[in-house]
């Protein structure tokens, strides 16, 4: 299984429908949130190539996207491999 991360705000509608994907398909993630950590939200954006907004979604170390794209991901039958299930 692939390690995944995702970087969200508490209060975001987006990041509440990603995480709601990753865990219909059982997959654990660590979560990091962002809000009021001036430190943290500059390395997400640093690891996500300059997106700032939330959330932000790493399998194996590698930027994804966003919620849209991984919602895009799966419609096109590509997230399950990157997930490896």
């Amino acid at each position: 299984m692939a390690n995944v991360e995702i970087y969200v705000s508490a209060y975001c509608p987006y990041c509440h429908r990603a995480k709601a994907l990753l865990d219909s398909k059982g997959i654990k993630y660590r979560e990091y949130v962002v809000d009021g950590d001036d430190d943290l939200r500059n390395k997400m954006v640093e690891r996500a190539g300059g997106r700032y907004t939330v959330p932000q979604v790493f399998i194996d170390n590698v930027g994804v996207g966003g919620s849209d794209d991984i919602h895009d991901l799966d419609r096109r039958g590509k997230l399950n491999p990157l997930l490896g299930i």
